[in-house]
């Protein structure tokens, strides 16, 4: 048997909504003997039509492997979502693409799934032109917890506020950053508390300036770590970075791929009087975020 059972979205943060989206659409694949994929896009389409940036949860990288990770998904498509796509009338993007480009056999959205040029597709109109191609459609019904619907806009705001324990919750996962260590001052490394300069991918937001508990992997190698967020007003740093002291590991990182996961904000940023003094609380700061991790066990 061949074709695909897609799950269409863009699955910004791939929270607990999207899981059960996603969960669906590999108990189908495996029914029919499919494909279990996932799209999503290169660009976020709601920047593309209002032209309004949004800062996005994850990058097209982590949203590939937390999809593939958590939920088992074997492909994840993305199209570049271009003037041409953002135009294509909803009955082109079901039947020329979806049915026939992509040879899809069933299709899962979400119950605010909106789709084709000024957003004139709904889950009720896929449903329908599906059935008359002899495709299979499910609508998942939305997912709330404590009586808040589970959202990425929801869950950007926690971020926003350095609530990354409440983001969790929302998501299913600890909030990720992945992106590829640059060369910073090397004052850490001169302090002896030397950190990896993560540069965040474009279009990313941060969570809230401070200092975070976090698990930081290189390849499969994981460390507890100490993340700042800021601009490091102590040295004036100016821009703002994000700068990670990784506990145990010694090697250079430069130009390696680091991952971060964020667990708890310990404090905000905040000036020093001495670098010494900085020093003292990092130090402080990393003996908290083990002891986090101790008890979270």
């Amino acid at each position: 048997m061949t074709g695909r059972v897609i799950a269409l979205g863009f699955f910004d943060g791939v929270h607990l909504g999207h899981g059960r989206l996603l969960k669906r659409t590999v108990q189908r694949a495996r029914q029919l003997g499919c494909t279990a994929a996932a799209m999503t896009f290169d660009r976020y389409p709601g920047s593309t039509i209002s032209g309004v940036r949004t800062g996005l949860i994850s990058s097209l990288d982590d949203r590939t492997a937390l999809m593939q990770e958590l939920y088992a998904i074997e492909e994840v498509l993305c199209p570049s979502f271009d003037r041409s796509f953002m135009q294509m009338p909803w009955q082109t993007f079901v039947e020329e693409y979806l049915h026939r480009t992509l040879q899809a056999r069933h299709v899962v959205c979400g119950y605010d799934y909106r789709f084709g040029s000024g957003g004139e597709g709904t889950p009720e109109r896929l449903q329908a032109l599906c059935r008359q191609l002899g495709m299979g459609c499910d609508c998942v019904e939305k997912l709330a917890l404590d009586g808040v619907t589970v959202s990425s806009t929801h869950i950007r705001s926690l971020l926003a506020q350095g609530q990354t324990e409440q983001a969790a919750r929302f998501l299913g996962h600890p909030h990720r950053l992945s992106g590829q260590v640059v060369s910073g001052q090397q004052l850490g490394r001169r302090l002896g508390i030397p950190t990896a300069n993560l540069e965040p991918p474009a279009g990313v937001l941060l969570p809230q300036s401070g200092v975070y508990a976090v698990r930081a992997y290189v390849g499969t190698d994981a460390y507890t770590g100490v993340c700042n967020i800021g601009t490091r007003p102590t040295v004036h740093g100016g821009g703002v970075t994000v700068e990670t002291w990784l506990d145990g590991f010694e090697g250079d990182l430069y130009g390696r791929r680091l991952r971060l996961d964020f667990y708890r904000r310990l404090r905000p940023e905040r000036r020093f009087a001495s670098l010494e003094e900085m020093k003292q609380e990092i130090v402080r700061n990393r003996q908290q975020a083990r002891d986090y991790f101790v008890s979270a066990k």
